[in-house]
Protein backbone atom coordinates (compact mmCIF):
# COMPACT_ATOMS: atom_id res chain seq x y z
CA UNK A 1 0.00 0.00 0.00
CA UNK A 2 1.26 3.10 -1.20
CA UNK A 3 1.56 6.04 -3.97
CA UNK A 4 3.14 5.43 -6.00
CA UNK A 5 3.28 1.46 -5.63
CA UNK A 6 3.78 0.31 -9.05
CA UNK A 7 7.70 -0.06 -8.70
CA UNK A 8 7.20 -2.47 -5.86
CA UNK A 9 9.50 -5.97 -5.63
CA UNK A 10 6.71 -7.04 -2.42
CA UNK A 11 4.34 -9.10 -5.55
CA UNK A 12 8.06 -10.93 -6.48
CA UNK A 13 9.16 -11.26 -3.03
CA UNK A 14 6.30 -12.53 -1.45
CA UNK A 15 5.12 -14.61 -4.01
CA UNK A 16 8.03 -16.90 -4.36
CA UNK A 17 7.52 -17.91 -0.86
CA UNK A 18 3.83 -18.32 -1.19
CA UNK A 19 4.21 -20.63 -4.06
CA UNK A 20 6.98 -22.51 -2.33
CA UNK A 21 5.51 -23.22 0.90
CA UNK A 22 1.97 -24.12 -1.16
CA UNK A 23 -0.26 -21.14 0.25
CA UNK A 24 -3.30 -20.16 -1.64
CA UNK A 25 -3.05 -16.65 -1.46
CA UNK A 26 -1.79 -13.39 -3.58
CA UNK A 27 0.11 -10.58 -2.92
CA UNK A 28 -1.37 -7.40 -4.67
CA UNK A 29 -0.60 -3.61 -5.27
CA UNK A 30 -3.00 -1.31 -3.34
CA UNK A 31 -2.16 1.88 -4.90
CA UNK A 32 -3.64 4.54 -2.15
CA UNK A 33 -3.35 8.50 -1.97
CA UNK A 34 -2.84 9.80 0.98
CA UNK A 35 -6.34 11.52 1.96
CA UNK A 36 -7.91 7.47 1.85
CA UNK A 37 -5.73 6.01 3.56
CA UNK A 38 -7.93 5.53 7.06
CA UNK A 39 -10.75 3.65 4.81
CA UNK A 40 -8.31 1.61 3.04
CA UNK A 41 -6.64 0.62 5.93
CA UNK A 42 -10.29 -0.19 7.72
CA UNK A 43 -11.39 -2.14 4.43
CA UNK A 44 -8.37 -4.62 4.79
CA UNK A 45 -10.44 -7.15 6.51
CA UNK A 46 -13.58 -6.96 4.62
CA UNK A 47 -12.09 -7.49 0.85
CA UNK A 48 -10.33 -10.60 2.61
CA UNK A 49 -6.62 -9.47 3.78
CA UNK A 50 -4.22 -10.69 6.22
CA UNK A 51 -2.55 -7.47 6.50
CA UNK A 52 0.03 -5.17 4.09
CA UNK A 53 3.05 -3.72 3.87
CA UNK A 54 3.10 0.21 3.65
CA UNK A 55 5.58 2.33 1.83
CA UNK A 56 6.18 5.94 1.25
CA UNK A 57 3.99 8.20 1.88
CA UNK A 58 2.29 6.21 4.23
CA UNK A 59 4.63 4.75 7.12
CA UNK A 60 4.08 7.55 9.64
CA UNK A 61 0.20 8.35 8.98
CA UNK A 62 -0.89 5.07 9.59
CA UNK A 63 0.15 5.40 13.19
CA UNK A 64 -2.84 6.67 14.48
CA UNK A 65 -5.09 3.93 12.60
CA UNK A 66 -3.65 0.98 14.60
CA UNK A 67 -5.14 -0.68 17.78
CA UNK A 68 -1.78 -1.69 18.77
CA UNK A 69 2.05 -1.07 17.51
CA UNK A 70 5.18 -3.32 18.26
CA UNK A 71 7.85 -1.49 20.78
CA UNK A 72 9.98 -1.37 17.64
CA UNK A 73 7.59 0.85 15.80
CA UNK A 74 7.11 3.25 18.97
CA UNK A 75 11.02 3.69 19.03
CA UNK A 76 11.28 4.18 15.10
CA UNK A 77 8.01 6.38 15.10
CA UNK A 78 6.60 4.28 11.40
CA UNK A 79 5.18 1.07 10.38
CA UNK A 80 5.64 -0.93 7.25
CA UNK A 81 3.55 -4.33 7.94
CA UNK A 82 0.24 -4.31 8.78
CA UNK A 83 -1.80 -7.36 10.39
CA UNK A 84 -5.25 -7.80 10.10
CA UNK A 85 -6.05 -9.89 13.86
CA UNK A 86 -8.76 -12.14 14.85
CA UNK A 87 -11.27 -9.49 15.60
CA UNK A 88 -10.56 -7.12 12.90
CA UNK A 89 -8.28 -4.57 14.89
CA UNK A 90 -4.89 -3.87 13.33
CA UNK A 91 -1.50 -4.13 14.67
CA UNK A 92 1.57 -2.22 13.37
CA UNK A 93 4.99 -3.21 13.12
CA UNK A 94 8.06 -2.05 11.58
CA UNK A 95 10.63 -4.99 10.05
CA UNK A 96 13.22 -2.74 8.62
CA UNK A 97 15.77 -2.96 11.64
CA UNK A 98 15.48 -6.57 11.69
CA UNK A 99 15.79 -6.24 7.80
CA UNK A 100 19.11 -4.60 7.90
CA UNK A 101 20.56 -6.20 10.78
CA UNK A 102 19.65 -9.90 9.39
CA UNK A 103 21.21 -8.28 6.09
CA UNK A 104 24.69 -8.20 8.03
CA UNK A 105 24.74 -11.55 10.04
CA UNK A 106 23.95 -12.81 6.17
CA UNK A 107 26.58 -10.86 4.84
CA UNK A 108 29.16 -10.32 7.38
CA UNK A 109 28.89 -12.75 9.88
CA UNK A 110 31.69 -11.50 11.97
CA UNK A 111 30.55 -7.89 12.27
CA UNK A 112 29.99 -7.51 15.98
CA UNK A 113 33.18 -8.83 16.56
CA UNK A 114 34.94 -5.79 14.69
CA UNK A 115 32.05 -2.81 14.84
CA UNK A 116 32.33 -0.36 18.12
CA UNK A 117 31.13 2.55 15.77
CA UNK A 118 29.20 3.35 12.64
CA UNK A 119 28.27 6.67 10.67
CA UNK A 120 25.07 6.72 9.03
CA UNK A 121 24.78 8.96 6.19
CA UNK A 122 20.76 10.28 5.77
CA UNK A 123 18.57 11.03 8.38
CA UNK A 124 15.15 9.13 6.90
CA UNK A 125 13.19 6.70 8.01
CA UNK A 126 15.40 3.96 6.98
CA UNK A 127 18.65 5.71 8.98
CA UNK A 128 16.04 5.67 12.21
CA UNK A 129 15.06 2.28 11.61
CA UNK A 130 18.57 1.28 11.49
CA UNK A 131 20.10 3.89 13.97
CA UNK A 132 17.56 1.14 16.27
CA UNK A 133 18.85 -1.68 15.36
CA UNK A 134 22.32 -0.95 15.54
CA UNK A 135 21.85 0.64 19.43
CA UNK A 136 19.73 -2.97 20.15
CA UNK A 137 22.67 -4.75 19.06
CA UNK A 138 24.95 -2.76 20.98
CA UNK A 139 26.32 -0.28 18.81
CA UNK A 140 25.93 3.11 20.87
CA UNK A 141 28.76 5.08 19.41
CA UNK A 142 26.34 6.39 16.08
CA UNK A 143 27.50 9.46 14.15
CA UNK A 144 24.37 10.79 11.86
CA UNK A 145 26.08 12.92 8.51
CA UNK A 146 23.32 14.56 7.00
CA UNK A 147 22.64 17.96 4.59
CA UNK A 148 20.53 19.23 7.19
CA UNK A 149 21.27 18.87 10.81
CA UNK A 150 18.56 19.83 12.55
CA UNK A 151 17.08 16.58 10.96
CA UNK A 152 19.88 14.23 12.04
CA UNK A 153 19.90 15.64 15.96
CA UNK A 154 16.38 13.34 16.90
CA UNK A 155 19.10 10.32 16.06
CA UNK A 156 22.17 10.64 17.66
CA UNK A 157 24.39 13.42 19.51
CA UNK A 158 26.47 13.03 17.40
CA UNK A 159 26.02 14.50 13.78
CA UNK A 160 28.08 16.09 11.70
CA UNK A 161 27.78 17.70 7.95
CA UNK A 162 28.53 16.11 4.68
CA UNK A 163 31.42 17.88 4.13
CA UNK A 164 32.89 17.31 7.04
CA UNK A 165 32.72 12.85 6.51
CA UNK A 166 36.50 12.52 5.86
CA UNK A 167 37.71 13.66 9.11
CA UNK A 168 35.53 10.91 10.44
CA UNK A 169 36.27 7.87 8.45
CA UNK A 170 39.81 6.66 10.26
CA UNK A 171 38.05 6.23 13.52
CA UNK A 172 34.71 4.41 11.83
CA UNK A 173 34.23 0.77 11.74
CA UNK A 174 30.75 0.55 9.93
CA UNK A 175 29.50 3.03 7.03
CA UNK A 176 25.76 2.68 6.21
CA UNK A 177 24.29 5.12 2.91
CA UNK A 178 20.59 4.84 3.87
CA UNK A 179 20.17 7.65 1.24
CA UNK A 180 19.03 7.30 -2.47
CA UNK A 181 22.46 8.68 -3.58
CA UNK A 182 24.16 6.04 -6.20
CA UNK A 183 21.09 4.55 -6.98
CA UNK A 184 20.27 4.15 -10.60
CA UNK A 185 19.29 7.74 -12.15
CA UNK A 186 20.26 9.32 -9.19
CA UNK A 187 23.70 11.23 -8.36
CA UNK A 188 26.57 9.27 -7.13
CA UNK A 189 27.48 9.69 -2.82
CA UNK A 190 30.80 11.97 -3.51
CA UNK A 191 33.15 10.49 -0.79
CA UNK A 192 36.79 9.11 -0.34
CA UNK A 193 36.52 5.90 1.72
CA UNK A 194 40.47 5.52 1.39
CA UNK A 195 40.75 6.62 4.96
CA UNK A 196 38.75 3.68 6.72
CA UNK A 197 40.79 1.17 8.76
CA UNK A 198 41.53 -2.04 6.96
CA UNK A 199 38.62 -3.97 8.89
CA UNK A 200 35.40 -1.37 8.02
CA UNK A 201 32.49 -2.83 6.86
CA UNK A 202 30.70 -0.61 3.78
CA UNK A 203 26.84 -1.26 3.57
CA UNK A 204 24.39 0.45 0.70
CA UNK A 205 20.51 -0.07 1.65
CA UNK A 206 20.56 0.85 -2.39
CA UNK A 207 19.50 -2.21 -4.21
CA UNK A 208 19.50 -1.04 -7.87
CA UNK A 209 22.15 -1.11 -9.54
CA UNK A 210 23.37 -4.17 -6.93
CA UNK A 211 26.97 -2.87 -6.34
CA UNK A 212 26.36 0.71 -6.34
CA UNK A 213 29.43 2.77 -6.79
CA UNK A 214 29.66 3.42 -3.15
CA UNK A 215 29.94 -0.48 -2.51
CA UNK A 216 32.32 -0.36 -5.77
CA UNK A 217 34.85 1.34 -4.26
CA UNK A 218 35.38 0.07 -0.80
CA UNK A 219 35.73 -3.33 -2.82
CA UNK A 220 38.75 -2.00 -4.78
CA UNK A 221 40.19 -1.04 -1.35
CA UNK A 222 39.55 -4.52 -0.17
CA UNK A 223 36.67 -3.53 2.36
CA UNK A 224 34.21 -5.88 3.30
CA UNK A 225 30.91 -4.52 1.61
CA UNK A 226 26.74 -5.13 2.52
CA UNK A 227 24.40 -5.36 -0.50
CA UNK A 228 21.34 -3.52 0.02
CA UNK A 229 19.04 -6.58 -1.54
CA UNK A 230 19.39 -8.60 1.26
CA UNK A 231 17.94 -6.05 3.74
CA UNK A 232 15.37 -5.75 1.52
CA UNK A 233 14.69 -9.72 1.35
CA UNK A 234 15.39 -10.23 5.37
CA UNK A 235 12.84 -7.16 5.97
CA UNK A 236 10.41 -9.14 4.25
CA UNK A 237 10.52 -12.06 6.94
CA UNK A 238 9.02 -11.40 9.66
CA UNK A 239 6.01 -9.81 8.08
CA UNK A 240 4.92 -12.93 6.74
CA UNK A 241 5.39 -14.78 9.00
CA UNK A 242 2.97 -12.57 10.91
CA UNK A 243 0.25 -13.14 7.92
CA UNK A 244 1.13 -16.77 7.49
CA UNK A 245 2.37 -18.51 10.86
CA UNK A 246 5.60 -19.47 9.04
CA UNK A 247 8.93 -18.21 9.11
CA UNK A 248 10.54 -18.27 5.48
CA UNK A 249 13.73 -18.66 4.34
CA UNK A 250 15.38 -16.00 2.58
CA UNK A 251 17.23 -18.08 -0.51
CA UNK A 252 19.76 -17.40 -3.32
CA UNK A 253 16.82 -18.69 -5.74
CA UNK A 254 14.60 -15.41 -4.90
CA UNK A 255 17.46 -13.61 -4.27
CA UNK A 256 17.89 -14.24 -8.33
CA UNK A 257 14.79 -13.64 -8.92
CA UNK A 258 14.31 -10.18 -7.25
CA UNK A 259 18.04 -8.89 -8.70
CA UNK A 260 16.65 -9.95 -12.04
CA UNK A 261 13.85 -7.77 -12.02
CA UNK A 262 15.99 -4.64 -10.46
CA UNK A 263 18.53 -4.64 -13.82
CA UNK A 264 15.20 -4.72 -15.88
Amino acid sequence: MGWPVKHSLSPKLHGYWLDHYGIESRYDLLPVEPENLENALQALLVNGYAGCNLTLPHKTAALAYMAEVSDTAKAIGAINTVVVREDGSLFGDNTDSYGFIESLNAQCPDWKKTVNSALVIGAGGAAKAIVYGLCQNGIENITIANRTLSKAKGLSDQVIPLSDLKDNLPKVDLVINTTSLGMTGQPELEIDLSRLPNHAIVSDIVYAPQVTPLLSQAQKLGLTTAEGIDMLLHQAVPGFEHWFDIRPEVTQEQKNIILNEVSK
